[in-house]
């Protein structure tokens, strides 16, 4: 089977592998130059934590995104499997029960816990909780491996390709372009992060700071690297951060260490998710097109999901029902 698979962030590229680790002949098209281009995807947290995110959202995500871990983790380099913890400060404490109420497979942890599983945060928070089955990963070495074994099974890239769904040659196109596609019912959810970089603080695992506001996340990645975000704001606009959103990620950082207040700014940038109105994503066939979109902020906890349904409905099969019809 010939696949044309168009755009070349997470969904996309999961498609691709999924598709040719099942034997079809892929060719994936990227309108932009590079794959550092891809937006959304090259922005993300990489955070594969389920039962967190089921906190504010559908608890169909837990399942699916479980099994992702293990995808990611046969797939590429640095999959880090040491979970999630949870804080507040002492006047949100209340913020730590509700988080817990609408979560599961948490362990709840005092201040001692909180110190013995991150020495840095060692006497700044009371109680938090630690959710062991989650993992992170790097969004830009994961994308990376991912082209570099689709086409080590033959698939090919080519990139500067805008490529329509309709002209697309293939026995099966499938379209994982986000809002270049045409759906009338996506919206965009705009968020912002930023990229830090210090060498004074350690940490093995993201952590959830909890805001009644605005909750933002900590990443640890290699070389004293951190990302922080994100926000989530209805809204198309494009182009960079606001100063609202810098001064609010920044100010986060800093209640969860004080020694992020000389961290040396690498990166802040916005990228757009697409969502649909119930915040799931939606794997769709029309004819020859098969349609992956609004993966929201679940980008690379729902994209292997998402991609074996896709490949399920070029194949002929049909599709699961975990999430997506």
């Amino acid at each position: 089977m010939k696949v044309t698979v168009i755009g070349a962030g997470v969904a996309g590229l999961s498609a691709a592998l999924t598709l040719a680790e099942r034997g079809a002949a892929v060719t994936l098209y990227e309108r932009s130059e590079s794959l550092g281009d891809a937006a959304a995807s090259f922005l993300a947290g990489g955070m594969l934590a389920p039962f967190c995110e089921a906190e504010s959202a559908d608890a169909s995500i837990v399942a699916p995104g479980l099994a992702a871990i293990d995808w990611w983790a046969d797939r590429v380099p640095g999959v880090m499997r040491n979970g999630t913890l949870v804080v507040a400060p002492v006047r949100d404490a209340g913020e730590i029960a509700r988080f817990g109420r609408r979560t599961s497979s948490a362990q709840s942890l005092d201040a001692a816990g909180v110190d013995a599983l991150e020495p840095d945060l060692a006497g700044r928070f009371w109680q938090g909780l630690h959710f062991p089955a989650e993992a992170h990963l790097d969004p830009r070495i994961a994308l990376g491996a991912l082209a570099d074994r689709m086409r080590a099974l033959g698939g090919t890239i080519h990139f500067g390709s805008n490529v329509q769904p309709e002209a697309a040659m293939g026995d099966t196109v499938i379209d994982c372009r986000g809002f270049v596609g045409d759906d009338s019912e996506l919206r965009s959810v705009r968020g912002e992060m930023l990229i830090l970089r210090t060498h004074e603080i350690h940490l093995a695992r993201p952590v959830r700071l909890l805001h009644p506001r605005m909750p933002v996340y900590v990443v640890p990645r290699a070389g004293g690297l951190f990302m922080v975000g994100a926000t989530m704001i209805e809204s198309a606009a494009s182009g960079g951060p606001t100063l609202r959103a810098a001064v609010e990620l920044m100010n986060a950082a800093y209640a969860l260490h004080p020694a992020f207040a000389e961290a040396e700014v690498l990166e802040m940038k916005a990228g757009r998710r697409p969502a649909f109105p119930d915040n799931l994503p939606r794997v769709t066939r029309s004819g020859r097109i098969v349609s992956v979109n609004g993966l929201y902020r679940h980008g690379f906890l729902l994209a292997p999901d998402c991609a074996a349904k896709a490949a399920d409905l070029a194949f002929g099969a049909q599709p699961r029902e975990e999430i997506a019809a």
